[in-house]
């Protein structure tokens, strides 16, 4: 990937909407992913093979699957939490597998019931099965700058996960700020301390914006060379698990910030807002996006 270009990794239909209160059908969800293709995005999480009985809205992820157009250069990505999630992505199509821990003992417990040793080895399996099948493996780590039961998180906490996800053989690691609590001087000094040990272009940067922080995160990330960043479109999400946590950062917003930096992403900021706002029309929810919401159209 070239300097001046940057990836926007497309979260809404599985992080963003995993939180709303009602499922949303698959056939919407599969016509919201083909939009989002249509406006130019390329790497697009189709939903997750998580137990429905614990994660209702992300139910008939399959179908999803089976519904959406497949395009050259397009990756349907989707969350897995074991050897059995990883068998039903490969079954139905999944193009890149994902896998979560945090860095955070009690974030993990409350989230995954696990210890973070004894997460990543439930990863042993699932990404040793992933790269056998040839596809990709991305790791999402939780709770980068703060947890909502352990308070900050020291950078160094996060290095030494991140060294175990390299060492398993992981593709690409997401850092996520799951409570919205970053600001630039956190994620400077986390970034001080994961990219010795990660190619730049192997991170991602996943922020929350409960503070109205996110943007300045990015752009902070943006000056040591992070080139892919998660959002969501209409700035869909939440964390069931972290109190006051609010939405993923807004694809329009982060859109609007990357062509204003003179950066590329080849997706149209229009065509992206207009489906957010129709998102949030169908959810009966108001736009978090400041950028949707101006590019809303008069009523």
């Amino acid at each position: 990937m070239s300097n001046d270009r940057v990836e926007i990794v497309e979260v809404g239909l599985r992080d963003g909407l995993q939180n709303e209160p009602s499922p949303v059908a698959p056939d919407r969800r599969a016509n919201w992913f083909n939009r989002l293709v249509d406006a130019g995005l390329r790497r697009i999480e189709a939903g997750s093979f998580v137990s429905p009985k614990w994660v209702p809205q992300m139910a008939n992820t399959d179908q999803v699957l089976g519904a959406i157009r497949r395009r050259d250069g397009v990756t349907a990505e989707v969350l897995v939490p074991n050897d059995q999630g990883l068998h039903l992505s490969l079954e139905n199509g999944a193009d890149v597998i994902s896998v979560f821990t945090a860095a955070s003992e009690s974030f993990n417990r409350k989230n995954i019931n696990c210890s973070i040793e004894q997460s990543i080895e439930r990863f042993r399996p699932v990404v040793a099965g992933a790269r056998s099948a040839g596809k990709p493996v991305r790791a999402y780590v939780s709770c980068v700058v703060g947890c909502p039961y352990e308070g900050p998180i020291q950078p160094g906490q996060v290095a030494d996960v991140v060294e175990q996800l390299m060492a398993l053989g992981v593709d690409e690691v997401s850092l996520g700020d799951t409570i919205g609590v970053a600001r630039p001087r956190e994620i400077h000094r986390l970034l001080d301390a994961v990219m010795p040990l990660v190619a730049t272009d192997r991170l991602a940067l996943h922020c929350h914006d409960t503070r109205g922080q996110a943007i300045a995160n990015i752009h902070a990330a943006l000056e040591r060379g992070i080139r892919t960043f998660d959002s969501a479109v209409a700035g869909l999400g939440g964390c069931p698990y972290a109190h006051g946590a609010t939405g993923n950062v807004a694809t329009e917003d982060v859109l609007y910030l990357l062509a204003g930096e003179g950066l590329e992403t080849g997706v149209d900021l229009n065509a992206v807002a207009a489906l957010g706002n129709d998102i949030c029309n169908r959810l009966n929810r108001a736009n978090p996006s400041r950028v949707g919401r101006a590019l809303a159209p008069s009523p």
